[in-house]
């Protein structure tokens, strides 16, 4: 980063947060989303010896980096890739590459005895799954846990052997009908002054903030899109799972659930577009018959995830995910003027640097 920039790159021993250095970081962008790892990457010089020697101790894989911007923390995440790297004029630098802390489960899989959970509610099992997961890393990794519930219990098991990835797990019990959401938080405890790492659940949605952000056109937009993409979307949706053949000498045909229509897209003039999923671990039927009505629900027709651009000044608070956005627009397109809301689910930030104004671009669905 440039050093006018608003922004402090905070790195960090993964296992025991404790601060390693804080150094320049530029080339900097980095994004979050409800329910998928966010992304950081930028580039820190290394322009003398004793540089050199601090920045040998970011070590990937075992290295948190958090940006912290007027006090506040905006992103933390796992360094996951580092890239020494010389110019043809002997300039060094090092390229980091990072992911938001849920990715850590994507690294992990279950092997551990059978684990099963028998009608408990989705969210406890969430939580259990990165408690026992965690727990096998040692008790310093530390990840902190809400109490919220979602009233909606499973019965769920996953085996020893079958190498199932945790992150594929939480993302499997999610995308169940009437699943949950999942981020991960990291912020200041306003008291210690501690770096909080917080496994942060929500059903149906995750829901910041009680009043909405105000976002106009002219005014502080920059720009917007709103893209909809029919080759996403479908009007019928079918989920595949495992076999139930035990018998390696005859033909393994997957399990398949019942075929889930949008019959009023179909009424509507929509012609049929097949959507299919593969779960291989899957043996219930009517599970399937849940992911593929929840599957049809969130693709149904074409999918439009619109963006917003926006200049990031002081109004604009750190916890943007979740919130609620009113967006109103008034141009040729919109002569009437827009004025609808809409829930944040994704943030890419731009920082500034050689002139280039702080941007965030906000991804938004319906409220």
């Amino acid at each position: 980063m440039a050093l006018d920039t608003p922004y402090r790159a905070i790195f960090c021993d993964l296992i025991t947060d404790q601060t390693i250095d804080i150094l320049p970081l530029r080339d900097v962008s980095f994004d979050d989303y409800i329910g998928k790892a966010g992304s950081l990457s930028g580039t820190i010089p290394i322009p003398n010896k004793e540089i050199a020697d601090r920045v040998k101790k970011v070590r990937e894989g075992r290295t948190a980096v958090y940006l912290e911007r007027g006090g506040d923390l905006w992103w933390g995440g796992i360094i996951w890739t580092t890239t020494l790297q010389s110019s043809g004029r002997g300039v060094l630098t090092l390229g980091i590459q990072a992911a938001t802390f849920d990715s850590y489960a994507g690294r992990r899989r279950i092997r551990t005895d059978e684990l099963v959970y028998n009608d408990v509610d989705q969210l406890d099992i969430a939580r259990g799954l990165w408690k026992q997961m965690t727990a096998k890393s040692g008790p310093c990794f530390k990840i902190t846990y809400g109490d919220e519930q979602s009233d909606v219990k499973r019965t769920v098991s996953w085996r020893n052997g079958d190498e199932t990835v945790y992150l594929e797990a939480l993302d499997q019990l999610a995308s169940l009908q009437d699943g949950f959401e999942y981020q991960f938080l990291v912020y200041r405890d306003p008291f210690s002054g501690e770096r909080i790492r917080q496994l942060r659940l929500g059903h149906p949605k995750i829901r910041t903030g009680a009043t909405d952000l105000l976002f106009d056109r002219p005014g502080v937009i920059l720009s917007y899109s709103f893209p909809y993409d029919a080759t996403r979307g479908g009007t019928t949706a079918v989920a595949r799972g495992s076999s139930p053949n035990g018998n390696a000498g005859t033909e393994s045909r997957p399990l398949v659930s019942d075929p889930q229509t949008a019959t009023d897209l179909l009424a509507d003039g929509w012609p049929l577009i097949d959507l299919s999923s593969d779960h291989n671990e899957i043996s219930d039927q009517l599970t399937l018959n849940s992911l593929a009505k929840a599957e049809l629900d969130e693709a149904r027709g074409a999918v439009v995830i619109p963006a917003i651009s926006i200049h990031l000044g002081g109004m604009v608070p750190p916890a943007l995910i979740g919130r609620v956005a009113r967006i109103r627009i008034t141009d040729e397109w919109y002569s009437q003027g827009l004025d609808a809301r809409y829930r944040i689910i994704g943030v890419k930030i731009t920082p500034p640097e050689r002139g280039r104004p702080d941007t965030a671009e906000l991804y938004l669905e319906e409220a």
